[in-house]
């Protein structure tokens, strides 16, 4: 079994996202799943500084989550608001449209390890932009919910 060492965090900078004008904020990851060649599952730790937000809220048609907070706390924004604290989890079934998105509200960093299916095709909805992301092998394309294109990336 191979062992993970020495993986620094690779830091991300806030910015608006062109089409929909949010700014999730900053946040810092490592790769444990591809540090070790998983393919079916993503595995990854998560950083979120004050003031950041994991994504856009969005739920999978295709793809399992689970997240599990290590340190800090979080708030989970489906369509209430829940506080997690460290050692919380929470997680969404695929196809099930239960939007959601995390929310760091404290003044200290949260820590929190991220796992996800990795399907080969699929589909990401963004209820509060009106956006439906469709990936498969060839990549990926994004359109309005009724289906109508999206000029530019999200």
């Amino acid at each position: 079994m191979p062992k993970i060492t020495g993986r620094e965090w690779s830091e991300h900078d806030g910015a608006p996202n062109p089409t929909s004008g949010q700014d999730d904020g900053p946040y810092a990851e490592i790769h444990l799943g591809d540090a070790v060649g998983l393919t079916q599952v993503g595995v990854r730790l998560e950083r979120l500084p004050p003031g950041s937000r994991s994504s856009h809220r969005h739920w999978h048609e295709t793809e399992d989550e689970l997240i599990y907070l290590i340190s800090g706390e979080l708030v989970l924004i489906e369509d209430e608001e829940t506080a997690l604290n460290a050692g919380d989890a929470a997680g969404w079934k695929a196809g099930e449209p239960t939007a959601h998105c995390l929310e760091n509200r404290s003044t200290s960093d949260a820590v929190m390890l991220v796992l996800g299916t990795r399907a080969e095709a699929g589909a990401v909805h963004y209820p509060d932009h009106d956006v439906i992301k469709r990936h498969d092998k060839h990549g990926s394309t994004f359109t309005r919910t009724d289906g109508s294109p999206l000029v530019g990336k999200f």
